[in-house]
């Protein structure tokens, strides 16, 4: 059984009817999300190490928070089972246990936590609220934390609160987007020459690097394509076989990952590059003339990428956005893990930037 389902059950069978019982007519909102690889349905027998098992997130109003929240973990501890559907409930060698903040709740023998949609808010993006987002904001967003945030599952959902939430953060304004996709080609046309000239002076290793950076890019520039949020890393692949635009992808990266000789390395990449603006053209958005050439007067295959940036930072509206240096989203400017998962850092890095 995959983690989503056994937690689904779990809220069903054990936590709805004991709460109903507990705190009759308690309106709240129930969901697993926020981090474990069953979030993206990709939990297997290793994930069952850590972070898994039938758990469930409770969210109620701040004014109903004080007043149940520490009861119910509490209670919930005396009457929780030991085991749901053969799976043993409780925080085993976890390294995310239950929050015990101001507006959060939780205990290490069972699955339930108790939070205010603020409080995870605050946690995860250093925001209050999902309303009025400045385009800044976005920027400093890591996409591996607004992934955890909108995939999972919501069980329950009085008032529909938390769905609204989870929608309004469901991907970038086209502004923002059209930015990202900028600079990614900038990306991109930074380093796809350096694939053959790295290769041509015989660093072989050197021009391998180099491409799997690129591969990497262009997975990334499939996401934003598709307007999907990436993953972590070690779920990059994994997420990026499952998108439309991976079936004419897939190919060409494999190809210049094993490819023997440059020549044929930097070939393959200039054709993943090709299909990126083939897509992009496909689905309308800062359409442009897709040419394969020379690196100016050096034998090296690359895409017009600047020309690629150019129609994308033309489409930008806004003009604060059009402002911006052609540098990048928090996630184009790092991928450090500790950055990334620090929402405070992450715009504080972003505001400096810009």
């Amino acid at each position: 059984m995959q983690g989503i389902d056994l937690s689904r059950g779990f809220y069903a069978d054990i936590v709805r009817p004991w709460l109903n019982e507990a705190a009759p007519g308690l309106r709240h909102s129930a969901a697993l999300m926020g981090y474990g690889s069953e979030l993206l349905g990709f939990d297997d027998e290793t994930s069952r190490d850590h972070n898994w098992g039938p758990r469930v997130h409770i969210f109620v109003a701040a004014e109903l928070f004080a007043e149940h929240a520490r009861r119910l973990v509490d209670d919930f501890s005396r009457v929780a089972p030991g085991s749901y559907l053969g799976e043993p409930i409780g925080w085993r060698s976890r390294p995310h246990p239950p929050a015990n903040g101001p507006q959060s709740a939780g205990a290490l023998g069972h699955g339930l936590e108790v939070h205010t949609i603020e409080a995870l808010l605050e946690g995860h993006f250093t925001i209050g609220s999902t309303e009025n987002l400045t385009p800044a904001q976005w920027l400093g967003f890591a996409e591996q934390k607004l992934l955890a945030f909108t995939s999972g599952a919501v069980f329950h959902d009085d008032d529909n609160r938390l769905g609204e939430v989870r929608a309004r953060l469901g991907y970038f304004p086209d502004d923002v987007w059209f930015y990202k996709i900028a600079c990614q080609w900038r990306r991109i046309a930074e380093e796809q020459a350096f694939v053959g000239r790295a290769g041509q002076v015989g660093d072989d290793l050197g021009s391998r690097v180099i491409a799997a950076r690129l591969a990497r890019d262009v997975m990334r520039m499939g996401f934003l394509l598709e307007r999907r949020y990436a993953p972590y890393s070690k779920w990059l692949g994994s997420g990026f076989a499952r998108l439309p635009i991976a079936q004419p992808l897939l190919p060409h990266l494999q190809q210049a990952l094993l490819a023997g000789h440059w020549p044929e390395r930097q070939d393959a990449l200039a054709s993943a590059y090709l299909e990126l603006a083939r897509w992009q053209n496909a689905i309308g958005v800062a359409a442009f003339e897709p040419v394969l050439g020379p690196y100016h007067e050096r034998p090296f295959t690359t895409i017009n990428a600047d020309d690629a940036v150019a129609a994308a930072h033309a489409a930008i509206e806004d003009v604060w956005i059009g402002q911006w240096p052609i540098i990048g989203a928090l996630d184009q400017v790092s991928d450090l893990t500790p950055l990334l998962e620090d929402p405070r850092r992450s715009q504080s890095l972003m505001a400096a930037i810009i």
